[in-house]
């Protein structure tokens, strides 16, 4: 297995770039197109800090999480700390290629609002194919940011520096918010094929003995079933029915339960065991919160 190579900082990624000390010890622009920055097939690269990264080639084909990365369209890649991507085989660079990075270290946030806030952005753990591709307009406004981003490193770190860094990186996360939601609309048709395969996925989970043998479903096991990241999974589901991929499967299960309640002299509590509820009180809890009644209750009211 290949030696994972981890970048704790700044410092540590240019030193791995072979570029020139950074301006700013917590945060780094990254023009890719002026230097060769091929690696070797299998290096396997992580990070103590978030990584965006534009372009559209890629000299090393990249794999994250369980795909391969394809920038050749021109997309948005965007790395929370700790993850792993892997260098794939080499591929011969474009002669109109275009590509920036920015990297920033989390205790450039930490203390202010946007340090508060980072986990809103979930497109920083989704996975490959849910990239962002940008239409050609969207691709110049994240590049003025970024660039505003350079100009401000370029100055003299003074006391005003972290303001105005951190107000023009949340700049560039907004947009990013903004055209992520723009994809998931012009996505629509694909996002209900997705929407009726969780349904089904967890009408099969319930009508199986999985809740028996298994416990309850997890998002991560709806994420997996059709082949999304939970985060992404639940921002779409979210966008298409108000609803998060945790909502969808509490309503599956009061469903099933209503059922149960109503349909057999099972107890609550052999109920709550046959749903996948290691305690039954859980249940109880579970069932008041969504439908204002205790199981009991329910069931005598009907």
């Amino acid at each position: 297995m290949s030696k994972v190579i981890h970048l704790e900082n700044i410092a540590d990624l240019h030193h791995l770039l072979q570029q020139p000390k950074a301006k700013h010890p917590l945060l780094s622009v990254v023009d890719f197109t002026q230097f060769d920055e091929q690696f070797g097939a299998g290096l396997k690269i992580s990070s103590g800090f978030y990584t965006i990264m534009y372009k559209n080639y890629c000299v090393n084909t990249l794999k994250y999480g369980r795909h391969h990365y394809d920038f050749q369209e021109g997309s948005l890649m965007c790395i929370a700390p700790q993850q792993v991507i892997t260098m794939d085989e080499a591929v011969e660079k474009r002669a109109d290629a275009m590509g920036w990075g920015l990297f920033f270290h989390p205790d450039l946030i930490r203390g202010t609002a946007l340090g508060q806030r980072i986990k809103d952005y979930t497109f920083f753990s989704y996975e490959t194919n849910e990239a962002l591709h940008l239409s050609e307009k969207e691709e110049r406004t994240l590049f003025d940011c970024v660039q505003k981003i350079n100009a401000e490193l370029a100055e003299n770190i003074d006391r005003h520096s972290q303001t105005l860094l951190v107000s023009n990186l949340e700049l560039l996360l907004n947009y990013c918010t903004r055209y992520y939601d723009r994809q998931f609309i012009t996505r629509k048709s694909a996002n209900k094929d997705i929407l009726s395969k969780v349904e089904e996925v967890l009408t099969q989970y319930f009508q199986s003995p999985n809740p028996l043998e298994k416990g309850l479903p997890t998002v991560k096991y709806l994420a997996d079933q059709v082949f999304l990241s939970p985060n992404y999974l639940s921002d779409l589901l979210k966008r298409e029915t108000g609803m998060n991929a945790q909502d969808h499967i509490h309503y599956h299960l009061i469903e099933v339960a209503k059922n149960l309640l109503l349909g057999s002299n099972q107890s609550v509590g052999e109920l709550a065991f046959a749903l996948g509820f290691e305690y039954p009180q859980y249940f109880s809890r579970l069932f008041k919160a969504k439908t204002g009644m205790t199981p009991v209750e329910f069931r005598n009211s009907n």
